[in-house]
């Protein structure tokens, strides 16, 4: 759902009843808070019916024993009702944090399904808007808002009732202002919907520019932007302000509104109580009462718009957030095979594959890999060398032809199950801010810290990691920060070694590594191809002179397969690549 199709309505039946859901687990608080609201509601008008009594009885009849009574009575009452609304307010907002709690577990764990290609086309600061900010104002939906707003109505229910009864006349004079009340908080609410519409847009884009230009700090850095990414920020932040501003504006016009409207009452009652005091027609009592009751009456008016406005918002943020959870770009899920043993023979029929429509990356590719082979796939950027690697763990779905794994289409296997026996080492490394160990185990209980020491001496990474502050369980800063690329490619290549895969992809993996440390781990990798189906690819071609098969890709084609010297032989593609990258070397 765009920004532009979010309807903000105040009251959304399909929304809420959506949002009821997950306020099921914890019904017994939630009747807490109703129960709890209806008794605030119920003994809202006994504080002015005390005072009115007191004064007609008392007061006026200078009886001093029956008043202090009266005032202990009061105090009481007072007390009651402070312990009622402490516990009120505990049990919504209590309420309000677990259904978030809930929603946002939901989100994340939908979002960590959808498919690459979703976050290809969703900015990522919109996703921590959504994850976040956007959930956090859902939140007062249950704690000030939904609830808050039925004890409001039902107050102002419950002290007209006593109005009426007490003096009707009186009633009828005081609420004379009120059809402009009405008036005024429906231009109010109008003015106001599309004000909150434009706050959480804007909101969403502040947080999107920061999150990409601080994870793209060094580029600003390194090309001297910080003056033109600033003066864009300035405008973003400039409309987030006036956004803002703006809603601001309509409540400093609609709240004096209100004070107006509420002294227009107050004079009307003082006018027509006195004249009917001088009458006899009503006592002291009663006026006094009613100036208690239009100011209980116009207070929860004022605390309504507030809260109706909290359930705008809530509404605005309910749309978006419902948007991702609906949004169902998911790999599809639906095989079931799960063998005792994969072997690793790859075979590729006549695979087209596309990013966007058919722009086609992959044209008519074939090409078979039988157990424990390994593969290099060579060629310029962009040739499809990547794209093979993501459609064949299904990271991204193909439109034509066929990929098997052990003579079964891929599309048969469970996902899990099939991305469990590949393991992916990616030229752009990527680690958590966690420990080491935990960055290789990814959290995995059945992988032992025997296990991540063994494959750490293997690919010669074990002393490094020793000499760190706490060795395995260093911890690496936000995306491997403190750590030197060929460190934390290291690191990507003991994971990839403890999670024993069948199927071993390196893309680019040696790029970020000198020429001593490819040299020192070029043996560990040896050694980890050993019984595995290996696909390597390398602009390097000095890496892959082992390889017992070569793919040449050029605009999505596979131009050459065979063996180095098979395609050296062929004075191709891959002849030309090899003169060109040895020749500019000197050798």
């Amino acid at each position: 759902m765009s920004e532009q199709k979010i309807t903000g309505k105040t009251y959304d039946s399909k929304l809420l009843q959506r949002m009821a859901r997950y306020m099921r687990p914890y019904q017994g608080m939630f009747w807490v808070s109703v129960i709890l609201t209806i008794l605030l509601a119920a003994v809202a008008p006994a504080l002015p019916m005390l005072i009115e009594y007191t004064l007609d009885n008392y007061i006026l009849k200078s009886d001093a024993s029956g008043l202090t009574w009266m005032l202990v009575l009061m105090m009481l009452l007072l007390f009651a009702q402070t312990i009622v609304r402490y516990y009120h307010t505990l049990a919504t907002n209590v309420l309000g944090q677990n259904v978030i709690r809930d929603i946002r577990i939901e989100v994340f764990n939908h979002i960590t399904k959808l498919r690459l290609k979703y976050f290809d086309n969703t900015p990522l600061g919109k996703l921590i808007t959504r994850t976040i900010s956007d959930l956090e104002t859902i939140s007062n939906i249950f704690s000030q808002g939904l609830i808050q707003i039925v004890g409001d109505l039902l107050q102002l229910v419950v002290i007209l009732g006593v109005m009426f009864y007490t003096d009707w006349t009186l009633t009828l004079i005081v609420l004379v202002p009120m059809p402009l009340m009405i008036w005024a908080t429906y231009i109010f609410k109008e003015s106001m919907k599309s004000a909150f519409i434009d706050v959480r847009t804007w909101v969403s884009n502040l947080n999107t520019f920061l999150q990409e230009h601080i994870s793209g700090m060094a580029i600003i850095q390194y090309f001297a932007r910080e003056e033109q990414e600033m003066r864009k920020f300035d405008e973003i932040n400039k409309k987030h302000r006036d956004a803002n501003i703006r809603a601001n504006w309509y409540f400093s016009i609609f709240f004096p509104v209100l004070e107006i409207i509420l002294a227009i009452a107050t004079g009307l009652l003082v006018w027509y109580g006195s004249k009917q005091i001088l009458a006899n027609s009503i006592s002291p009592g009663v006026v006094v009462a009613f100036l208690m009751y239009i100011n209980m009456i116009f207070r929860p008016i004022r605390e309504l718009i507030d809260k109706f406005n909290t359930l705008q918002m809530g509404m605005v943020s309910a749309e978006r957030i419902f948007d991702v959870l609906d949004t169902q770009e998911f790999t599809p899920n639906e095989g079931t095979l799960k063998p005792a043993h994969v072997f690793g023979e790859i075979e590729f029929q006549q695979v087209w594959f596309a990013y966007n429509d058919e722009k086609w990356v992959l044209r008519d590719v074939s090409f078979h890999v039988q157990p424990g082979e390994t593969l290099a796939l060579v060629g310029a950027t962009g040739a499809g060398k990547s794209s093979t690697i993501n459609i064949l763990s299904r990271l991204y779905e193909i439109q034509r032809g066929a990929i098997l794994l052990d003579g079964v289409d891929i599309r048969d296997y469970e996902l899990s199950y099939l991305r469990n026996h590949i393991a992916t080492v990616l030229q752009d490394v990527f680690l958590f801010a966690d420990s080491i160990y935990n960055n290789i185990t990814l959290h995995n209980p059945q992988i032992s810290i025997e296990e991540v020491t063994e494959a750490a001496k293997k690919v010669g990474a074990y002393d490094f990691i020793m000499r760190l502050p706490g060795g395995f369980n260093y911890q690496v800063q936000e995306r491997g920060s403190t750590l030197s690329s060929g460190q934390a490619q290291l690191i990507s290549f003991i994971r990839a070694l403890v999670h024993n895969p069948t199927i071993l992809i390196l893309d680019e993996a040696t790029s970020s590594i000198d020429t001593e440390t490819e040299l020192l781990i070029q043996h560990a990798i040896d050694n980890m191809m050993v019984d595995r189906t290996a696909i390597v690819i390398a602009h390097r071609l000095s890496t892959i002179q082992k390889a017992d098969k070569i793919i040449v890709f050029d605009k999505g084609e596979i131009k050459e397969i065979g063996t180095h010297s098979e395609l050296l032989g062929i004075d191709g593609y891959y002849k030309k690549l090899y003169d060109l990258q040895f020749n500019s070397i000197g050798i």
